[in-house]
């Protein structure tokens, strides 16, 4: 399957600031270089007591290394749906539908407003409840239907993360592997440092030689030096 990134539009569904990177950030540095549009849409964004030796994270701290990230991905725009510690760590507790119409129509970055070709989103079998939330309203969101009458994007797919492995059964392998160059992931663990309140040191999930060892598995996985995994949820050729 070969993919002209240059002509795609991605948008990508992060729970929280951080998890577009860690998901396919090698992705959508190699996206942009080759001209595509990338836009991130954040769910929600609030204060942290984060295990880390910076300790508590402020929303604002948070906001500031979104910035940060966004120039250096060169971001055609973000957002974020949900501001403020209401439903921060706590989507569970949101009305689904409240969740699945922003991503459908409501928020500036929705489905119906950008028209992505490539939607990205984490993959439903996380521990995580914000990002089961996320990856269960994206996919309503995406239901099929009359393509006159609703976007459907072309492509698809569910990112992986480390921390994805932490599960009840073996987690299913990626059906799509995207091959990464150096500077690729050289961009995507430097967008994590900019991350400076949610990167740890090994061993840890967040931590660059956890990232580093992902990319260089998926890599042997199809034959070359780097690479991201991905669930193919659509493909339309």
């Amino acid at each position: 399957m070969t993919i002209n990134w240059s002509q795609e539009r991605l948008l990508v569904y992060a729970p929280h600031p951080d998890d577009e990177t860690l998901g396919c950030g090698g992705l959508m540095s190699k996206a942009k270089k080759a001209g595509a549009e990338v836009y991130v849409q954040f769910l929600t964004v609030g204060d942290t007591a984060d295990l880390s030796t910076k300790g508590y994270s402020t929303a604002d701290e948070r906001f500031a290394e979104i910035k940060k990230v966004a120039d250096h991905f060169r971001w055609d725009g973000w957002d974020v749906a949900f501001p403020g510690d209401e439903y921060h760590l706590k989507l569970d507790a949101m009305p689904r539908f409240e969740v699945s119409n922003s991503i459908e129509r409501s928020s500036s970055l929705s489905i119906a407003e950008l028209q992505p070709t490539v939607v990205l989103a984490p993959h439903r079998t996380s521990y995580n409840q914000d990002h089961q939330v996320a990856a269960e309203a994206v996919h309503t969101a995406l239901r099929p239907s009359n393509n006159r009458l609703r976007h459907h994007p072309r492509l698809v797919l569910a990112y992986e993360e480390a921390a994805d492995q932490w599960r009840y059964d073996a987690a299913p392998s990626p059906h799509l592997l995207v091959e990464l160059e150096e500077s690729d992931l050289d961009a995507k663990l430097s967008a994590m440092r900019l991350y400076g309140t949610q990167i740890h040191e090994h061993p840890h999930t967040r931590s660059e030689a956890t990232l580093r060892s992902l990319a260089v598995l998926r890599g042997m996985q199809c034959g070359v030096a780097l690479a991201e995994g991905f669930h193919v949820m659509r493909c339309l050729a």
